[in-house]
């Protein structure tokens, strides 16, 4: 499985939400997702909604994903505290 083919998958199984995937041996990747919809939910709650938009490839063709999950005020934050 591909990155591409993960981000794909989980911005179709959380609408609205933007992802970026990395990943080079096919099977272990990182991913950071972007949504609303993580606004209100636990870090557990987040997770699993990742996992739900990914279904039974979890674990199969995926079998490690390293998530950070943000809301877009999250993802704002941290970008300004980021130092270039």
């Amino acid at each position: 499985m591909q990155p591409e083919e993960i981000r794909r998958l989980i911005e179709a199984g959380l609408a609205g939400c933007r992802a970026e995937v990395t990943g080079a041996d096919g099977t272990h990747f990182e991913a950071v997702i972007i949504s609303e919809q993580f606004g209100g939910r636990s870090m557990v709650q987040r997770h699993q909604m990742v996992y739900r938009a990914l279904g039974e490839r979890m674990g199969r063709e995926i079998h490690a994903l390293s998530i950070q999950t943000l809301t877009p005020d999250e993802w704002k934050k941290a970008s300004d505290m980021r130092v270039i």
